[in-house]
Parts: structure tokens; sequence; C-alpha cells
């Protein structure tokens, strides 16, 4: 009988349901080889869970190489650092271990045994599914032999999935994407806007694109990419910039005649909102937006661009104008086969919250300001 869903749909499939349950504070069982871990997300692990995953066995504790550099912890250029457990280690080490936002208020960490990697498929799968889900990335991870694993996973209703499932995402393939809403919508800035919804065909985040007047795919066209910033956008935050960017370039563009703005979906960087509130706080502490976010375990930038190529292909947009400060835009762009025959700065003056912000931005992000 024909499979209900293609391969690639399945996976996807597997992989959102074992996100959501991590995020449920549910274990998952990862498996490679004649090997599994059962993985807990560690930011939300309480004593009872951790009393109830030793019982399968010693744990490990999982971090990113850029957190482990922050603990002072020899990471020997690993991408995943696994740590070996310790009677001191309680549930609110753990969650301290994997939250920076309580380093100073719990500094004194460790002493931590740096084990050597004997699963190093399945640790850099949990930490993939946790970014996935949205959670910081450090996972409780419990080794176990692949059929003990798997019975348990049966007799408790865990999902299992493979490690090579799991496999590091390519951020230059772009989604399969269509067109599911498409309507008039009058923007204080550019009364002439339509909005038109995407959504990815493995059921991931719907995208959205605001267009302004008749742009015509013949000419290059006037585009902005803005990143969510529901902070920013929505509340007006005045630590970033990116409200007066996405105000600003609804007028820019409708100014010219006519363009297209690209709403994707990757707040603070592809960070999530959560993570990149926690990052506030980091700010709030002294730390510059680069080290927050290297703080919490993620790259300086999470996100991807490919998904905004497909958009503006869908669109018959193959020739722009690039509204940004971001060299990075114009590189994945163009990588992308979209050609950008101009980059337009977007720059607007500092104030006393985000001055700080916009230098780190230029001085270590390579932002033209």
């Amino acid at each position: 009988m024909r499979p209900f869903l293609p391969t690639h749909l399945r996976e996807a499939v597997i992989r959102d349901r074992a996100a959501g349950d991590l995020r449920r504070r549910l274990p998952v069982v990862i498996e490679s080889g004649t090997h599994a871990d059962l993985v807990f997300a560690a930011e939300l692990i309480e004593a009872d869970d951790l009393a109830a995953l030793r019982r399968y066995g010693p744990l490990r504790l999982l971090v990113t190489q850029q957190r482990a550099a922050v603990l002072k912890i020899r990471h020997k250029g690993r991408a995943v650092v696994a740590l070996a457990d310790a009677p001191w280690m309680t549930a609110g080490v753990v969650r301290a271990v994997a939250d920076p936002t309580s380093d100073l208020s719990t500094p004194l960490k460790g002493p931590f045994r740096v084990l050597d990697h004997d699963s190093p498929a399945t640790d850099a799968a949990a930490l993939r599914l946790l970014r996935r889900a949205g959670l910081l990335p450090a996972a409780v991870a419990v080794a176990m032999e692949r059929e003990e694993a798997a019975a348990l996973a049966d007799e408790s209703a865990l999902l299992r999935l493979e490690a090579a499932r799991l496999g590091e995402e390519a951020r230059d393939v772009a989604p399969r994407l269509r067109i599911v809403a498409d309507a008039r919508l009058p923007m204080a800035d550019a009364p002439d806007g339509r909005i038109v919804a995407f959504r990815p065909e493995d059921g991931g985040i719907e995208q959205l694109a605001l267009l302004v007047g008749e742009p015509n795919p013949s000419d290059p066209v006037l585009v902005r990419l803005h990143s969510e910033c529901l902070t920013g956008d929505v509340l007006g935050s005045l630590k970033c910039d990116c409200g007066t960017q996405l105000r600003e370039a609804l007028k820019v563009i409708a100014a010219a005649g006519g363009g297209v703005l690209l709403y994707l979906a990757q707040e603070g960087r592809g960070i999530g909102l959560i993570a990149k509130l926690k990052a506030y706080a980091l700010q709030d502490q002294g730390f510059d937006t680069v080290d927050a976010n290297l703080r919490l375990g993620f790259a300086i930038d999470e996100r991807v661009f490919a998904p905004a190529a497909a958009m503006l292909r869908t669109l018959g947009f193959t020739r722009i104008r690039l509204l940004t400060n971001n060299p990075e835009k114009v590189t994945a762009l163009a990588a992308q086969g979209i050609e950008v025959v101009e980059r337009v700065g977007h720059r607007f003056p500092a104030n006393p919250h985000n001055a700080h912000y916009l230098a780190t931005k230029r001085d270590r992000s390579g932002h033209i300001l």
C-alpha cells in the first residue's frame, strides 16, 4: 500500500512531534545503530524527572561548545560537550548549567568531568531537536541499548526516532512553499498594500510577504527582509531598531513606487522569542547581543534566508534591490540565485537604549552602520 505521506514529510512530522514532546516535559528516545539515548530538556527538568531518569542509568549533561566555553569547560573543539553526572548535580544545578540568566546568582558550578563521546550522533541530534523545539540547546541524556530503549518507549508511549532523521538541516536548501492566503491589506505607511501567506509543505511555521503597489517582476524590485520582532515591531521596544526598520521600510518601499517586504518567522535572529527574552536579561547584566547568544549556547546568528529566496521566486522576483545594512543577506540571497543588483542602506539614529546594540551589530556582526 502506498504510504499516506512521502518520506521527507514523514520525517518532518516525526521531528515536530518529538519537539512537541520535549516542550511538554516528556523524554524522547533517539536511536543510532545499536545505541539509544533517553533525552530530556535540561532547562525544564525537575527533581522527580532527574530521579526517574537516573533509574535507567548514568546521566550525561549535554551542552554546546559555546555554552561550555562560557562555563570554562574544556571542549576540545567538539560541537557538543558531554558532562558526567555527579552527586551534587541537582535539578536546580542542571537548569543553571543550561540557562545562563542565573549565572550571576549561581556562579559556582562544577567541578565538571568531560566525557569522551561514545555517542556523538545521538548527542548532536538531541541538541538539534531542542533548537527545533524552541528550547535552550542543553539536554540530560541516558545511554541505553537500543532494544532496552525500544521496550521502555513502547511501555511508556515515548516517541522514538533515528538520529539520522535529525541530521544537520541544510541551511541552503530552499523549502517547498505554497501560497495559502492572499488579501488586500491597507497599511498606515502603505495604503496600497497586500499580504500573502506561505506555508511550508512540511507543515512548518507560515511566512508572510507584504506587497506594496504593483511591483514589476521585469525590473529590480525593492525588497526588505525583516525578521519578526514582537518586542520591537509590536511593543515599540527601544532596545533594538526593529520597529523603526519595519515602519520606515514600508514608507521607503511605498515612496519608491512599490516593492516587497518579507516578514520572516525568525524571532531573535532565529533563536525564538523566549530565548531572545533571556538574551535581553543577559544584556541587562552587561553582556552585548553577541555574547548573550553565545552564553545561551547558540551561534551568533541562527537565521536562514533560503525561505526568503523561495518566497521571492514564487512571487516572480529574481532581480532585486535589497534594503539592508547586513552584507550577509546579500550573500545568502545571491547563493540562492536571487540577483541583488544593489544594496540600499537602511540606517536610523540611535537612542540611549539601543546605541550599544547598534555598535555591536556594526563592530561584531559586520553591519554597515
